[in-house]
């Protein structure tokens, strides 16, 4: 099983009528596998499918005939809480290569609110090829993280300049869960960050949270246009690397602090506010705008699942040594929805919402 798409971790009941031999009830011709496994375009993430142990109790005959899933839909755009609602859905039938798998977490994303995509659910069919295995031993909260908050940091952090221990990294929204793996990460390898965040009343707590989890220094949006800013790159190198989900004005800042011929990478747009780029960013100091979307990097891998083999092999031994964690989170029930819906598009949000099935 390789490749993906993804967006949502599940440990499983997962079936095919290709596999008879593992089967945990001889009237059930499916194969059964107990482990993590990865969807396309399901917020989550990824993890190992591993045999089933032959225990007629582990799964009975009617679980694995199971019809309906519970998913969130909406047929509008509009307030999440509002159009997203848990509807009963069929599940199509396994065919020849189809694979069913039951969801266990999903973190709700801001890029899940912005799109209101609405497909969480409990189950469901899809194509074994589609599917990856990570190591079975990763916490659920990171495996259902892995695939869109990790992956996004380890790809940033690699793919746009070759970092070497001591150089420095600047990001702003340093709080979310991409930004505490980008310092995580950042870390493991020998790599100074500058982590901005918006300004806030619990600012000394945050500032606590990230300094513990490995940041070098933390600073507010105020504080990042201030000259001060100059002192601090007295002391460590001008970031040779800026990470930008936020745009507006603060990607502007970001862009003033960049050493000559850095790049600034975006993969985000919180503000909904456009790019300001200075014309002598580019023309005195040959500073570099890309682009960065996770979902886009694994379409561009269709054939080869080398690097992301690496990727998750790295991540997860990182996950073992206790050098990555999962970001600060909340866990809601599924049929609770609405409240992890409301709390992560409260203003100043660091804790996760992982939905539960």
């Amino acid at each position: 099983m390789q490749g993906i798409q993804l967006g949502m971790i599940r440990k499983v009941l997962v079936c095919s009528p290709r596999f008879p031999r593992l089967c945990s009830s001889s009237k059930i011709n499916k194969q059964v596998f107990h482990g993590y496994a990865c969807l396309p375009r399901l917020w989550c993430s990824i993890a190992s499918t591993t045999a089933l142990p032959n225990s007629p109790s582990s799964f009975s005959t009617s679980t694995a005939t199971r019809k309906h899933s519970e998913a969130l839909v909406y047929n509008k755009h509009g307030e999440p809480s509002h159009v997203i609602r848990m509807e009963s859905q069929e599940l199509p039938e396994l065919g020849e290569f189809g694979v069913r798998v039951k969801m266990l977490a999903a973190p709700v994303n801001p890029s899940d609110i912005n799109m209101v995509q609405g497909t969480w659910r409990t189950e469901a069919v899809v194509n074994e090829k589609t599917l990856t295995k990570v190591p079975h031993d990763i916490p659920l909260v990171c495996a259902a993280t892995l695939s869109v908050n990790p992956f996004t940091a380890y790809r940033m952090l690699h793919d746009f300049e070759t970092l070497q221990p001591g150089d420095t990294v600047i990001q702003n929204a340093a709080n979310s869960a991409v930004g505490q793996a980008v310092i995580q990460l950042g870390t493991a390898l020998g790599i100074r960050t500058v982590n901005v965040v918006r300004d806030r009343p619990d600012f000394q707590m945050l500032e606590d949270r990230l300094i513990s989890i490995g940041a070098d220094y933390v600073v507010t949006e105020e504080t990042l246009r201030k000259p001060e800013m100059k002192d601090l790159f007295k002391k460590i190198p001008r970031p040779r690397l800026a990470l930008n989900c936020v745009g507006g004005k603060s990607s502007t800042e970001l862009l003033r602090h960049l050493q000559r011929g850095g790049t600034m990478v975006t993969y985000g747009g919180m503000s909904k506010q456009p790019l300001t780029v200075p014309v002598s960013a580019l023309i005195f100091n040959d500073i570099k705008l890309r682009g960065f979307w996770m979902t886009q990097w694994k379409k561009d891998q269709p054939h080869d699942s080398s690097q992301l083999n690496e990727m998750i092999s790295r991540l997860c031994d990182l996950f073992r040594a206790k050098k990555l964690t999962a970001p600060l989170h909340t866990e809601v029930p599924f049929k609770e929805f609405k409240i992890a819906l409301e709390a992560s598009m409260k203003p100043f949000v660091s804790c996760k919402q992982i939905l539960k099935m």
